[in-house]
């Protein structure tokens, strides 16, 4: 059942997990050791990207993410009956993912808005898979245990079910979303971008 819950997924799961690995080893896409870049045309590079980021975009996407995957979490709960605190980390990935796409960010401000992002869709992810946990025990419908919540019994909520593990889970989405959701311009990174678009910074933009 876990399966046929994530395997629609599974491919963008394993293909953001490759992005963010080549990320933190500061690896490129391809060998790219005989490029070079005058100052000039690496200015208009930037000045082209910074052009195109969309930060609110971006920020919209990571929402609509973090409430997909915090509802797939609450799924795989209800039906398996087990709360799954590594939900987080999917978490995470996926709302990097979501304003690294839409919002084509430079700056790190897109990483600080998908970590904020990162860590209200576990926390949210987390209260409704407490909640689908005892709409199953009780069998009762999940909408009707959502119905009464209330912003004092979220927090007891948070605070019955909580578990240490769950500040390492929830540490590793909030990393992932930041490192996912923006593009650090070194110089290994913009020659990857001229390999992938070699007409990138030929010209002015505007």
């Amino acid at each position: 059942l876990y399966w046929t819950l994530i395997g629609p997924f599974s491919g963008l799961i394993r293909k953001v997990m490759l992005v963010s690995i080549a990320r933190i080893r500061g690896q490129p896409a391809a060998q790219h050791d005989e490029l070079t870049i005058d100052p000039v045309r690496l200015q208009m590079i930037e000045q082209r990207l910074a052009a195109e980021q969309n930060l609110g975009l971006g920020v919209a996407a990571g929402m609509v993410a973090a409430g997909i995957e915090a509802a797939v979490w609450a799924a795989i709960t209800f039906f398996t009956g087990y709360q799954i605190g590594w939900m987080a980390i999917g978490v995470g990935l996926l709302v990097g993912y979501a304003v690294s796409v839409y919002g084509k960010g430079i700056s790190n401000l897109c990483g600080i808005a998908a970590a904020l992002l990162a860590l209200a869709g576990c926390a949210l992810g987390n209260v409704l898979a407490i909640c689908a946990g005892v709409a199953a025990a009780e069998e009762m419908p999940l909408m009707d245990v959502i119905s009464q919540l209330a912003p004092s019994l979220i927090v007891e909520l948070l605070q019955d079910w909580f578990s240490p593990i769950d500040l390492l889970f929830y540490g590793f989405a909030i990393y992932q979303a930041y490192v996912v959701a923006f593009r650090c311009l070194n110089e290994e990174k913009v020659k990857q971008l001229l390999i992938e678009d070699p007409t990138l910074g030929s010209a002015p933009y505007n």
